[in-house]
């Protein structure tokens, strides 16, 4: 079985390109921080993680996630090789995100690295965000 679930804050946003071809799929790529529970004097405090996604995800991490945010992403571990310029042989580690979860409730730029992209509508006391009257285009789900 090869199955990854962690749960970080990206390092910076998104970087999201399209495959070329008749039909154009979205990847995104990223990189999550995700803290390691036992520290060690000297050593760093979190592991970087390699991500990448394809299609709707990769569409969805795009537009709601952005540097800082706390995730939860569930995948496979995918592992490659290929030759550098200079000829040597580079191995890579990459997980191959099939699921994400947003990790936090609400929105707070001083934790989170204050973003350049603007939050979403103001949530009200329970949690949820008030949505204006036809405005769920923009929702990734029906």
């Amino acid at each position: 079985m090869n199955k990854f679930i962690g749960c970080g804050r990206m390092v910076r946003d998104a970087e999201t390109r399209y495959s070329q071809g008749e039909n154009p799929m979205a990847v995104t790529k990223f990189t999550l921080a995700i803290d390691r529970r036992i520290k060690k004097q000297g050593e760093q405090d979190a592991d970087f993680i390699s991500c990448v996604a394809f299609g709707k995800t990769a569409e969805f991490i795009e537009k709601y996630f952005s540097k800082g945010m706390k995730m939860i992403v569930e995948g496979r571990v995918n592992t490659g090789k290929y030759q550098n310029k200079d000829g040597q042989t580079v191995y890579t580690t990459d997980i191959a995100i099939e699921n994400v979860e947003f990790a936090e409730s609400k929105r707070d730029d001083s934790v989170q690295g204050g973003s350049s992209r603007p939050a979403p509508s103001s949530a009200v006391g329970d949690g949820f965000m008030n949505l204006v009257d036809g405005s769920t285009d923009d929702l990734p789900f029906n």
